[in-house]
């Protein structure tokens, strides 16, 4: 008990002074993953994604796209991601999948758009393969937006937060979505546009965005 005690602190601790850091000196890993549905006990990661933004900088230079080659069923979802059975038969084994998503993503300041739904996924991917790795911090855009909506008094409707939903009240550009890098571009640009929104970024907080 006194254990897990000092374990919590000890994160709860990490997690604030974290929290304190300048957002324009941070640097992030932004994540998107494209799934065979909802139900991370029931579905599979198809393909993953990441980029890196440096000081406020995308760097596309550095973005990475994998696919997982040993997805058991696709079902109706390339209706929704566009990977078809050639795609899947491309990618890469699930362990080394796992293995890069895991390196990705240890240790960072750690992007998603609605982080609950792509977290709980990787949370099963690495159960499976017996692998800790975990965030310094999760950032999502998602609920960055509903409270930022909420703070301005705004009723918030079923689709109003989808990541198209959002960009466009930045008047940020549509793009096909549902592809995981596509998608993961739309987020950090989405990020940008929601920081410059909330606070002057030469005293913006991590925590802020929290």
């Amino acid at each position: 008990m006194v254990t897990h005690c000092i374990q919590f602190f000890s994160k709860w601790w990490h997690r604030q002074q974290i929290a304190k850091r300048q957002f324009i000196d941070s640097d992030f890993v932004v994540v998107d993953l494209e799934l065979t549905g909802l139900d991370a006990k029931q579905h599979e990661v198809v393909s993953a994604a990441w980029l890196p933004i440096t000081k406020q900088c995308i760097q596309l230079n550095d973005a990475v796209h994998i696919v997982n080659k040993e997805v058991k069923s696709l079902a109706q979802s390339p209706v929704f991601h566009g990977l078809c059975h050639n795609d899947v038969e491309q990618g890469i084994d699930l362990k080394s999948f796992t293995a890069q998503l895991a390196q990705a993503i240890e240790g960072k300041l750690v992007v998603f758009h609605h982080s609950h739904l792509d977290m709980a996924f990787i949370r099963e991917l690495f159960k499976a393969s017996g692998i800790h790795a975990r965030p310094a911090l999760i950032l999502d855009t998602l609920s960055i937006e509903r409270r930022r909506l909420l703070s301005q008094g705004h009723e918030i409707a079923l689709d109003d937060l989808t990541l198209e939903q959002c960009r466009a009240r930045y008047g940020l550009p549509l793009y096909s979505s549902h592809h995981a890098l596509t998608d993961a571009l739309a987020t950090a640009e989405l990020l940008l546009a929601q920081s410059h929104q909330i606070g002057n970024l030469k005293s913006l907080k991590l925590g802020q965005l929290l």
